[in-house]
């Protein structure tokens, strides 16, 4: 008992020294306006824990943003969190497998376009999702990557089911909310058997029982395609030649605030282990410096970022962006 007494004094005192007033008013008016715009309500408590951590974060944001970077970071709707509860909500939290299941990419030697755009080709790449509070990023790279493959062959694009790979898919290594992997996600529906709609099996962003349908299936794979691990050259051989491409890398602190322009990162590893968020990229290009970056659609929402998207840094692996890629081939 006098254990638990301690440790309950010093809870609170953490929290008494964490809710001291440090902002100013007017970094008080900014989170109010904040407030606002994203429709927060809190308790008197909460919402001087929340206003710190904002103004914290404002500050990060805006000392980058007077320094010469590739790229700008802003306010959104994750800025009263800090980076811990972010990663605790929205990044893969278990450990990711990254050794290659079936299929091997085989490169083509004719030469690369400088840029490449799957959403200007044609109603090829679907409109940005939101997965909410739930760490089921690789669901929707795994049905973004579908869609745009099975549109890309037929002309029709669908929107098919994060819901059913995180209630259904764990027999393939994944998760649910916990976490997992494209490659594996196109395993499972490969040997499922198809993969619903939207419509049919839609999006609750928490763990389920499963309800497949076999009769509702709207999508089918043939094979999986895992690209050689850091490989990046064979993902843009990939993505200019074939379609859209999954792949995973690792999320930092940085990346939380980001805006506009090229992501780079001194914060993030380069390895496999790493990895703890799932995206899709749908092109790649070069920016008026020179630098080459990859076109990659997120799972965050449209208010995040450039409308749901970013850009990051291409050739280098950055983040270990080439550790784990993987598209499907279609079944018809």
């Amino acid at each position: 008992m006098a254990l638990s007494r301690v440790f309950c004094f010093v809870i609170a005192t953490v929290e008494l020294v964490y809710l001291t007033p440090l902002t100013s008013l007017r970094e008080e008016h900014h989170f109010k306006e904040w407030l606002s715009h994203h429709s927060r309500v809190y308790d008197t408590e909460l919402y001087y824990r929340r206003l710190h951590i904002f103004t914290e974060n404002k500050r990060i944001i805006d000392h980058h943003n007077a320094g010469n970077h590739s790229y700008k970071m802003g306010l959104n709707q994750f800025s009263d969190l800090t980076f811990e509860e972010f990663r605790k909500s929205f990044l893969l939290t278990e450990p990711q497998n990254c050794s290659a299941t079936r299929g091997r990419h085989i490169s083509s030697s004719a030469p690369y376009p400088e840029s490449v755009d799957w959403r200007q080709k044609g109603n090829f790449v679907s409109p940005v999702k939101n997965q909410g509070h739930c760490g089921s990023c690789w669901t929707f790279s795994t049905t973004g990557c579908l869609e745009s493959v099975h549109a890309i062959a037929t002309g029709k694009l669908l929107s098919l089911s994060e819901q059913q790979l995180i209630d259904c898919a764990q027999g393939f290594n994944n998760h649910g909310c916990m976490g997992g992997l494209p490659s594996q996600a196109f395993e499972y529906i490969r040997y499922n058997n198809g993969l619903m709609t939207e419509e049919d099996y839609p999006y609750s962003g928490h763990d389920d029982t499963c309800r497949f349908e076999p009769a509702l299936a709207a999508a089918f794979v043939h094979d999986v395609v895992n690209i050689t691990s850091y490989d990046e050259k064979a993902m843009v051989d990939a993505v200019a030649r074939l379609n859209p491409v999954s792949f995973a890398f690792e999320v930092t602190a940085d990346f939380m605030h980001y805006k506009q322009g090229v992501y780079t990162s001194t914060q993030c590893q380069s390895s496999a282990e790493e990895v703890n968020h799932a995206v899709l990229a749908v092109g790649f290009g070069v920016d008026e410096n020179g630098t080459l970056y990859w076109i990659v659609k997120n799972s965050w929402g449209k208010s995040w970022g450039t409308d749901g998207y970013f850009w990051i840094e291409r050739g280098k692996n950055m983040c270990g962006l080439s550790a784990c890629a993987s598209y499907p081939v279609p079944l018809f």
